[in-house]
C-alpha cells in the first residue's frame, strides 16, 4: 500500500494520535521536520498554523495538504509521525516502509537550500528549536542590541501562552519576517555560543567509566520500565501509560511575574526559570498523587535510553522513603555504588571520574517529604566524598550543592526557607489537564469502547471529573472501571475522595472474594480484620513518619500473608545489603492515610481523644527546622510514648487522614459501616468530627481583622481553611455547610496561592453556596483550570466578584462561566489576567455585557486577544450602560482594536478606568481614543508601553482641554524623545511619562 493510501486510510487514527494529549508540540514538531525537508512551503506552514484555531482543525488542514502533495510528501509525513510520537501514541498505526531515517537524513538537494541565512534557518529548523529552548533570552538580547528586533518583537516571542519550544519557533518565525540581516545575526549568535560551549568532557572517558555507564543505564532502564508509583497492582509499562502532567514554574510570591506557560520534561534541568545561577538543586513540588514520582521515573527512563538529559554522563536515582531505612553511616562512594549500581571495573578510577566531572553527574531524590529527619542550616557541612556520615547528612549536603547536582521531588509543605535558598529553580506539578485525563484513560484501557464509556461516565459526573485531575485518583477510577460503570440508577456515583478510595477498597477485596464467592452489602465487615491490621500498621507508621515496614512490624500489627495478598502492600526494594529481611510499603502514601482513617473509624477501643487531636494539628506552630511534636499518644499509644517526627511532611499526611475520617463518618456510608461498628460509636465519632470542624472554622473567622475605614471586610484564608472546607465537603451534609457559612460575615474572601485545583474548587463551591450574603471570591495564582471553573459554578450566585488571575483557564472554561454568570443577579466583576484566553472568548463577554446591565468590571489583561477579539468585545460594549472598569493590558489589539473599543465606548456615561497598556497601539489608536476622553466620565487612561508618537499625544492633549474629570493619562514607554516628554508634561501635567 502506498504512503498516500496509508494517510487516507488512517486519517482518523493519525488525527487522534497527534491531538490526544492536548498539546500542540507534536503537530509543531511534524511541521518543523516537513519544513526542513522542503516538503512544505512557508505559505503552507502559515496556512496550517492559524492562531485561535483548534489543534484538531490545524491537524486536519495538514493532513489535507500533505495528501494533495503526493506520495513522497505522505511518506515523509508518516516518517515524521513515527519520530515525533511516543511509542504508546503511535501504537496501532501502520507506517508501511517509512523509516525515521527518511526524515532525519539530509538529502543532497536540501543542501542547496543553504544558499541564504533564511534558508539555513528553515533547513536546520528542528535542531535550531532544540538549541534555542534554553537560549531564548540570550538570542533576543543579541537581536535587540543589533536593532534586528524591537521590544515589541521580544514581548511577542515571550508571550506567557508559549512553552519554551513554542517561543523558539516564534523567534525563528519573527527572524524570518525581518529578513536576511536578522537571520545572519541569529546564526552568528549560534556560532559564537558554540565556540564557547558549556563545560563537558574534554577527553574520552576511560573504558571503565563507559562500561559503568552502560551498566547503570541498563539498571535504571530495568527499574523504570514498569510504572512503579502504584506497583504491585499490575504490570503497566511506563512507556505505554505515561501521560504528561501540567508543569509550571513556581511564582515565588510575585504577583507581577508573568505566566510562563506549560513546560516540558526537558525544562526540568534546563535553563528555563533559573532563579539562582549559583545553586545546583532543582525542586519539583506537588500535592500527594500529583505525579512527581512518575515524572521522575520518566526522566530516568529517557536518560537510560539516551533520549534525554544528554548533558549528564551518569544519573543516580534515590528514593528518600527507602533511604530513611538506611541506618549505617556511608561515604558518598558507598551511597552511589551500594544503593544504585555496583561497578564491575576499577571502582577508584570510576569514582575519581565522578569527582573530577561533577557537572556531568545528576542525582535525583524522590520524596523529600518522606524523610524522617529535618533539614536546617545547622546541619554539619560535609564536603569530603570519602568520609562516612549519616545518609541524611550526605543528602542535605548534596542538596546544598556541597557535593553534586540534584533534582528533588517533594510536597510543598516539606520545603522550608532553609532549603529554598539552595534551589536553582522550583517547578510545580499541577496534575492532568482535561486532555490529559482523556489521554490517560484511553491508554489505560486498550478497548476503546471501555475507555469511551469511562470517559462518558466522568463527563456526566463533574465532581468525579474534578478529582481525576489528580493522577492517583484518575488511576483509581480507571482501575475500578467495572465498579464505576456498575453504578445503577439507585446507586450513588462517587462524589468525594473517600468515595473513590472506598471504591478501590471494594475492588481489591472483590478481586480476592471472586475466587470464592461474590461480596454482599457487608463487604467491609467480611474484611474487617484485614482493614484493622493494615489500619494499625498505617497509623503507627504515620505516627513515626515510617513508610517502609519490616516483617516484624507487620507481624506486630497482626498483618497476615492473606492480608498482604490483598494487594494494598507491595514489596519494597531492600536497600540494606546486610540483611535478607523483606520490606513492605503501601502502594501509595494516600492509601496508607486511608487505612489509618479506617482504623480510627472501625476500632471500637480507640482512645476518645484521637479524633480531636487529629484535627488540632493546624494549631501547632512550627519550631526551628522541621522538628515538631507529633500528634501524640493517640497515634502510637501502643508504644506508650510520644515520638518526635518530621511534621512538615507528616502534618499533610495526617490532614489527608482527617479528611478520610470525615468522609467515612458521613451519613452516606453509615449503612456500610454499621455492620462493623456500633451505631452509637459511629454517632459519637461523627459528632466529634463536626465539633472539630466547627471549632476550626471559628478560629479562622475570629482571626479576621476589622476592616480599615472605607474598605470592605476581608478574610485572607490560610491553607488550613481550605483543608477544613474539604473535610466538610467529604461529610456531604449541607446542614453542616450551612451552619458553618452562617457565621462567616465578610465581603471579600481571598484564597490566593493556596494550591487550589479542581478538587478544592468542588469543596469550596459545596460550602460557599450557603453564604448568606454575596462575596468577592479571589482565587488568583492557583491552578483552577477549566475543570475547576466548572466546579465553582454552584456558588457563582453568591459571588459579586470573581478573581481568577493566573489559573490556566482557556476559552472553554470561560464559556461555561459566562453562561452561568448571566443568570446570577449579584455577579458584577471578573478578573482573568494571565490565562489562556483568545479571541474565541470575546463573543461570550460581548453577550455578557449586552445581557447584564449591572456589570461593573472586566479585566482580561495578559492574554492573547487581538484586534478581531477587540472588535467582538466592542459589540457588547456598545450596548452596555454600566461598565466602569475595562482592562486589556498585555494583549495585542493594535490600532484597529483600540479604534473599535473607542468607538464602542464614546457615549459611555459610566466608564472611569481603561487600560490598553502594551497592546501595540500607535498614534492612530491614540487619536481614536481622544473623543472618549473628551465626552466621557473617564478618570484614568493607561497607554503605557505602546507605539504612540507625538501626533497621537497631541490628540490626547487637545481632548484633555475639554475634560477636567480625567485625573491621569499614563504614557510611559512610548516613542517619544526626552525633549518631547518634557515639553508635553509642561503643557499638560495630567500626562504621566
Amino acid at each position: 500500500m502506498s504512503a498516500r493510501q496509508l494517510v487516507l486510510r488512517q486519517r482518523a487514527e493519525l488525527l487522534r494520535a497527534l491531538c490526544c494529549g492536548g498539546s500542540s508540540e507534536g503537530l509543531e514538531s511534524v511541521l518543523d521536520l516537513l519544513l526542513s525537508r522542503g516538503m512544505l512551503f512557508w505559505e503552507d506552514y502559515q496556512n496550517v498554523r492559524v492562531p485561535g484555531r483548534t489543534l484538531c482543525a490545524n491537524t486536519r488542514v495538514l493532513l489535507d495538504l500533505v495528501y494533495t502533495k503526493g506520495d513522497e510528501t505522505c511518506r515523509l509525513l508518516l516518517a515524521a509521525f513515527k519520530q515525533v510520537l511516543p511509542e504508546a501514541q503511535r501504537a496501532g498505526l501502520s507506517f508501511g516502509n517509512c523509516r525515521t531515517a527518511d526524515i532525519e537524513n539530509t538529502r543532497d538537494d536540501t543542501k542547496e537550500l543553504h544558499g541564504t541565512a533564511i534558508q539555513t534557518l528553515q533547513t536546520d529548523r528542528p535542531g535550531l528549536v532544540r538549541r534555542l529552548r534554553d537560549r531564548i533570552e540570550g538570542a533576543l538580547e543579541v537581536l535587540l542590541h543589533t536593532g534586528s528586533f524591537t521590544p515589541s518583537d521580544c514581548d511577542e516571542v515571550q508571550l506567557p501562552l508559549y512553552t519554551p519550544s513554542q517561543q523558539a519557533r516564534r523567534l525563528l518565525d519573527q527572524v524570518r519576517s525581518k529578513g536576511e540581516p536578522a537571520a545572519k545575526v541569529l546564526l552568528q549568535y549560534f556560532q559564537q555560543t558554540e565556540d564557547h560551549p558549556s563545560p563537558s568532557i574534554q577527553e574520552a572517558p576511560p573504558k571503565e567509566c563507559l562500561s559503568y555507564q552502560k551498566k547503570l543505564r541498563s539498571t535504571v532502564s530495568a527499574q523504570s520500565h514498569f510504572l512503579s508509583t502504584y506497583g504491585g497492582t499490575s504490570s503497566l509499562s511506563l512507556e505505554d501509560i505515561y501521560t504528561e502532567v501540567q508543569l509550571e514554574l513556581a511564582q515565588g510570591g510575585s504577583e507581577a511575574q508573568p505566566q510562563t506557560g506549560a513546560l516540558g520534561l526537558e525544562d526540568v534541568v534546563g535553563l528555563v526559570g533559573t532563579l539562582n545561577q549559583e545553586a545546583d538543586t532543582v525542586l519539583v513540588s506537588g500535592e500527594a498523587g500529583s505525579g512527581k514520582s512518575t515524572l521522575l521515573q520518566r526522566l530516568h527512563l529517557l536518560w537510560a535510553r539516551g533520549a534525554a538529559l544528554h548533558d549528564f554522563f551518569l544519573l543516580f536515582p534515590f528514593s528518600c522513603r527507602r533511604l530513611s531505612s538506611e541506618q549505617r553511616e556511608l561515604s558518598l562512594r558507598e551511597l552511589l555504588f551500594l544503593h544504585c549500581c555496583w561497578p564491575d571495573g576499577d571502582q577508584d578510577r570510576i569514582f575519581q571520574f565522578i569527582l573530577d566531572h561533577p557537572h556531568l553527574i545528576l542525582f535525583t531524590f524522590d520524596g523529600l517529604d518522606e524523610l524522617m529527619q529535618s533539614f536546617s542550616d545547622s546541619e554539619q557541612r560535609h564536603c569530603c566524598p570519602t568520609q562516612c556520615a549519616p545518609v541524611p547528612t550526605l543528602l542535605f549536603n548534596l542538596l546544598q550543592g556541597s557535593l553534586m547536582k540534584g533534582v528533588v521531588t517533594s510536597r510543598p509543605e516539606a520545603v522550608g526557607p532553609n532549603l529554598k535558598r539552595y534551589l536553582r529553580k522550583e517547578l510545580l506539578l499541577k496534575g492532568f489537564s482535561p486532555g490529559g485525563i482523556d489521554c490517560f484513560v484511553r491508554k489505560h484501557h486498550r478497548d476503546p469502547t471501555v475507555a469511551t464509556r469511562v470517559l462518558e461516565s466522568l463527563r456526566s459526573n463533574t465532581a468525579l471529573l474534578g478529582l481525576c485531575h489528580i493522577p492517583v485518583f484518575c488511576w483509581i477510577v480507571s482501575k475500578c472501571y467495572k465498579e464505576l460503570l456498575g453504578c445503577g440508577e439507585g446507586e450513588a456515583s462517587p462524589q468525594t475522595i473517600t468515595d473513590v478510595y472506598l471504591m478501590i477498597l471494594q475492588h481489591f477485596f472483590q478481586r480476592r472474594a471472586s475466587q470464592r464467592n461474590t461480596m454482599g452489602i457487608g463487604w467491609v465487615q467480611e474484611h474487617q480484620d484485614t482493614a484493622l491490621h493494615l489500619g494499625q500498621l498505617a497509623m503507627e507508621g504515620l505516627g513515626a513518619s515510617c513508610y517502609v515496614f519490616t516483617g516484624t512490624e507487620l507481624q506486630k500489627c497482626g498483618v497476615t500473608e492473606e492480608d498482604i495478598c490483598m494487594g494494598f502492600l507491595i514489596r519494597s526494594k531492600d536497600l540494606s545489603s546486610s540483611t535478607n529481611c523483606k520490606h513492605y510499603e503501601f502502594l501509595h502514601i494516600t492509601m496508607q492515610c486511608f487505612f489509618a482513617a479506617l482504623y480510627i473509624v472501625l476500632n471500637n477501643n480507640l482512645d476518645r481523644s484521637t479524633i480531636p487531636k487529629l484535627f488540632q494539628l493546624q494549631d501547632r506552630q512550627p519550631q526551628p527546622g522541621f522538628h515538631r511534636m507529633c500528634l501524640g499518644h493517640c497515634l502510637i499509644q501502643q508504644e506508650g510514648a510520644l515520638k518526635e517526627a518530621n511534621t512538615a511532611a507528616e502534618t499533610p499526611n495526617l490532614q489527608i487522614t482527617a479528611t478520610f475520617v470525615s468522609g467515612l463518618l458521613s451519613q452516606r456510608h453509615r449503612s456500610l459501616l454499621l455492620l462493623s461498628c456500633p451505631g452509637p460509636t459511629l454517632d459519637r465519632k461523627s459528632k466529634q468530627v463536626v465539633t472539630c470542624l466547627s471549632k476550626g472554622m471559628q478560629k479562622h473567622f475570629k482571626s479576621i481583622p476589622r476592616p480599615v475605614e472605607g474598605e470592605k471586610k476581608s478574610m485572607h484564608a490560610m491553607p488550613g481553611f481550605v483543608w477544613l472546607i474539604k473535610c466538610i465537603h467529604e461529610m456531604q451534609d449541607s446542614r453542616i455547610a450551612r451552619d458553618t457559612m452562617a457565621k462567616l460575615e465578610v465581603e471579600h474572601l481571598k484564597l490566593t496561592y493556596c494550591n487550589i485545583g479542581p478538587v478544592e474548587c468542588t469543596a469550596l463551591a459545596y460550602v460557599l453556596q450557603h453564604l448568606r450574603n454575596p462575596v468577592g471570591l479571589q482565587l488568583d495564582y492557583n491552578y483552577v483550570g477549566d475543570v475547576g471553573v466548572e466546579q465553582l459554578l454552584p456558588c457563582l450566585h453568591v459571588c459579586h466578584s470573581v478573581y481568577l488571575r493566573h489559573n490556566n483557564i482557556s476559552d472553554e472554561g470561560i464559556r461555561k462561566l459566562i453562561e452561568k454568570g448571566i443568570q446570577c443577579e449579584h455577579f458584577q466583576k471578573i478578573a482573568l489576567f494571565n490565562n489562556k484566553l483568545t479571541d474565541a472568548c470575546t463573543e461570550c463577554f460581548a453577550h455578557l455585557l449586552k445581557m447584564k446591565q449591572n456589570f461593573l468590571s472586566l479585566r482580561l489583561g495578559n492574554n492573547n486577544i487581538t484586534a478581531a477579539g477587540a472588535g467582538q468585545l466592542a459589540e457588547g460594549l456598545r450596548f452596555n450602560r454600566s461598565l466602569q472598569f475595562l482592562g486589556l493590558w498585555g494583549n495585542k489589539i493594535g490600532d484597529k482594536g483600540a479604534e473599535a473599543i473607542a468607538n464602542a465606548l464614546k457615549d459611555s456615561q459610566t466608564l472611569v478606568w481603561l487600560s490598553l497598556v502594551d497592546n501595540g497601539v500607535g498614534s492612530a489608536g491614540a487619536c481614536a481614543l481622544a473623543p472618549l476622553i473628551k465626552n466621557s466620565t473617564l478618570e484614568e487612561l493607561w497607554l503605557t508601553k505602546n507605539c504612540i508618537t507625538r501626533t497621537g499625544v497631541e490628540c490626547l492633549i487637545l481632548a484633555l482641554e475639554s475634560n477636567t474629570s480625567v485625573k491621569a493619562v499614563w504614557l510611559r514607554g512610548n516613542e517619544l524623545s526626552p525633549e518631547e516628554v518634557e515639553e508635553m508634561t509642561q503643557r499638560e501635567p495630567r500626562l504621566t511619562f
